[in-house]
């Protein structure tokens, strides 16, 4: 039985992905911060699909945390066949009304973690010949809004630059870049999302759906709605003054997740 490391399991689209997983028969690596929700989603996942569900309380926003997942990672005896970078979070309000010790927070949990889980993920992978890594970025790394945006898109250009370099040794790599999604998200962030229009919003569920469909057919990008796909065919012929402009009174506020 294969197992699958998620990071920020406990709610959103890392939810949907041990679900699916779960459900799809895989045993569990849960990672996220909150110890008592990570053992309420272990126990419930644990007893609805007879899988196992090991439980890891971590901040990815500390050196501590991320080496305490890169150690589970490099196990070589209980190893890791699936790891989705889920975790992140967004910051209320624009460049320089955010603190900066938010944003490098911030940086820490979507690139640097990133990083360093993809590469303690792959390596062990690589050994073996086999694996699958999903990050997850944003459809706001294809418009200018700030670090959240500029992170995601390190996000994705990272992902498919290393998708290349791997390429050939049977670990997959992939950037999962979703639209705005109904999770707690934006909640958390203190962000309004009454302007969303309802067509725009994703169901977690249907995303993962689609984005282990996409890793399975090797992509190294995964755009998971039609909607999405043909909004970023306009982006990119769309001027990034115009882009930038719009994404001044929209993006920075309600920040796609």
């Amino acid at each position: 039985m294969t197992t699958a490391l998620i990071t920020g399991s406990t709610a959103g689209i890392g939810a949907a992905f041990a679900r699916r997983l779960a459900a799809d028969g895989h045993n569990l690596v849960l990672v996220a911060r909150d110890a008592k929700r990570l053992g309420e989603q272990a126990t419930e996942l644990h007893d609805r699909h007879g899988i196992e569900a090991e439980v890891l309380s971590a901040d990815l926003a500390t050196d501590a945390g991320i080496e305490a997942v890169a150690d589970r990672l490099g196990d070589r005896k209980n190893p890791v066949d699936l790891l989705v970078n889920n975790a992140g979070f967004g910051n209320k309000g624009r460049y320089l009304d955010v603190s900066m010790a938010d944003e490098l927070r911030m940086l820490k949990v979507h690139c640097e973690a990133v990083l360093r889980l993809t590469g303690a993920a792959a390596d062990a992978m690589r050994e073996r010949g086999r694996g699958g890594v999903v990050n997850v970025a944003s459809v706001a790394a294809f418009v200018p809004r700030g670090t959240y945006g500029a992170s995601k898109a390190w996000v994705v250009q990272f992902t498919q630059g290393a998708a290349k370099d791997l390429a050939g040794s049977g670990v997959r790599l992939m950037a999962l870049a979703p639209g705005f999604v109904r999770t707690e998200f934006h909640e958390r962030a203190g962000m309004g999302t009454d302007n969303i229009p309802n067509w725009m919003w994703l169901d977690a569920d249907k995303l993962v759906a689609s984005a282990l469909a996409d890793l399975a057919r090797g992509k190294s990008l995964s755009i998971p709605d039609p909607r999405y796909k043909a909004l970023m065919g306009v982006v990119k012929v769309t001027p990034r003054a115009l882009l930038g402009g719009i994404s001044s009174k929209t993006g920075r506020k309600y920040g796609p997740q």
